[in-house]
């Protein structure tokens, strides 16, 4: 094979349609519009998202999607028996970064939140950036402190 023989494949390329140039071309006069109406006028025809007069679909999602709230905080949730299982036998203090270290949390910067399920035999002071009420209960009443960090 050439340089010359190179041809594009049969069919691939189309003559494009010259319109409205005489009648003989048989795409004259309305140039294939039709005779009158909407779609024989220039800018004629619907838009893209016209339904018929029925309130189209894009302008009818927004009360569908609902929104997302960008000062959402999410917490890490840690249940007391997770405390009791890693640092029952040591009365230290359990920060996010301790928990971090444990295992229990992936990272330490994330708002940790301490729920009361489980039982806490050990006095343990607690620092999150929240508590249930059950939780701050049970963790005095093991003879423990709790004391809530202010989110960053």
């Amino acid at each position: 094979m050439e340089l010359h023989e190179l041809r594009p494949a049969p069919g691939s390329r189309k003559k494009r349609k010259r319109v409205g140039r005489g009648m003989a071309s048989g795409q004259g006069k309305t140039s294939g519009r039709g005779m009158k109406g909407q779609g024989a006028r220039s800018g004629g025809g619907k838009g893209p998202y016209f339904e018929g007069g029925q309130l189209p679909l894009v302008r009818r999602l927004p009360f569908r999607r609902g929104f997302t709230n960008i000062h959402r905080v999410e917490y890490k949730p840690v249940n007391l028996g997770r405390l009791q299982e890693k640092f029952g036998d040591s009365g230290q203090e359990v920060t996010p970064e301790t928990l971090a270290e444990a295992g229990i949390i992936k990272r330490s910067d994330k708002a940790v939140a301490i729920l009361g399920d489980g039982e806490l035999a050990t006095a343990l002071t607690v620092k999150a950036h929240r508590f249930s009420k059950s939780a701050k209960e049970k963790i005095e009443a093991a003879g423990g402190t709790v004391e809530v960090l202010g989110l960053s």
